[in-house]
């Protein structure tokens, strides 16, 4: 679609006013070879009617005329432009580490923490169709489940199969950071995320949070770190002979710990007692780490004089082909 039409020489529509002229110059014209003539009576002409050739003796005048509106229409150069934008985009690299332990089966969560984590992360997932996304696992080891994509349906269906019991038991923060960073450090995009939800506190694995997180700040990798669980007591399910029983146990997350390593490498911590606040976590992760967009606004022009000139040239031959066949005078 056009946006708009305009004239690349508007200033031969002062031409338009030489047709209030040339209307008077033809009627001037017109009145000087009228010639009077005196009758006594009128009656002879009561049933008189107008031939075709008096009916249409205005025709030449109105193609005159028109021809000239046309012509200057033409040489006024009108052009339709259709604009566009050239966006340029570079998506950032995003490892996610989330926690699987068997404290995440929690309910303080609805159902649980781990299942409310991975809904908000699958929303988190769709609004970001630029990034390169990946997810890392661990308990008391650490596994990497999908590693950097565009492919964003691949990672939510593997993000849907994560489940607690998939690996060892325990909580190795440490191990999970150093995996992610693994995974994310080589990345060819400038910014370089993890975003690493855990509920308790380091106490399996090889490696030690801080000293993970000393190694993402070297790789200028910028680690969100996020506590989930209610403050206080939560209802943990445990399986029993008698089917599955609840027993209210103390959330104890590793916050100065994880606090530390969020601040040494210039991002953020955040607590998630809720469903809800665990949401705007991520909306808040969302809005900080957003990449600039270069759009370049361009427009194509298209020059729409030659429907103005073909008019110009039709009612120019219209004039001369009724002055010189049907509407011919003898002087």
């Amino acid at each position: 679609m056009f946006n708009d039409i305009h004239f690349a020489h508007p200033y031969f529509f002062w031409l338009l006013l030489l047709i209030p002229f040339m209307l008077l110059w033809h009627f001037k014209v017109n009145l000087k070879r009228r010639a009077d003539v005196r009758i006594s009576s009128m009656l002879p002409f009561q049933n008189y009617r107008k031939t075709l050739r008096q009916q249409i003796s205005w025709l030449p005048l109105v193609a005159r005329m028109l021809t000239v509106v046309f012509a200057v229409f033409a040489l006024a150069r009108p052009q339709s432009s259709s604009k566009g934008k050239n966006v340029t985009t570079e998506g950032i690299s995003i490892m996610l580490a989330l926690d699987i332990s068997d404290s995440m089966l929690a309910e303080d969560l609805k159902p649980n923490r781990i299942e409310a984590a991975k809904d908000v992360v699958i929303d988190f997932v769709e609004n970001r169709p630029n990034d390169l996304i990946g997810l890392v696992v661990f308990s008391g080891e650490s596994f990497s489940q999908c590693p950097l994509t565009s492919d964003h349906a691949v990672l939510k269906n593997l993000l849907k199969d994560v489940k607690s019991g998939m690996l060892a038991q325990g909580t190795a923060i440490g191990e999970g950071l150093a995996t992610a960073v693994a995974r994310v450090k080589d990345a060819k995009t400038k910014s370089k995320v993890i975003i690493l939800l855990s509920d308790g506190v380091n106490n399996a694995g090889s490696v030690a949070p801080l000293t993970a997180g000393e190694i993402a700040k070297t790789f200028g990798i910028r680690v969100y770190t996020v506590g989930v669980g209610t403050k206080g007591m939560a209802p943990y399910p445990f399986r029993t002979p008698f089917g599955i029983q609840y027993q209210n146990m103390e959330v104890q997350i590793d916050e100065d710990v994880m606090r530390q390593i969020s601040a040494g490498t210039d991002a953020k911590y955040f607590r998630a007692t809720g469903n809800k606040t665990l949401k705007e976590v991520y909306k808040e992760i969302d809005k900080m780490e957003r990449t600039k967009i270069e759009v370049t606004e361009f427009k194509r022009y298209s020059e729409e004089y030659l429907m103005f000139a073909l008019a110009a040239g039709f009612f120019l031959l219209l004039e001369i082909s009724l002055r010189y066949t049907i509407l011919r005078s003898i002087p």
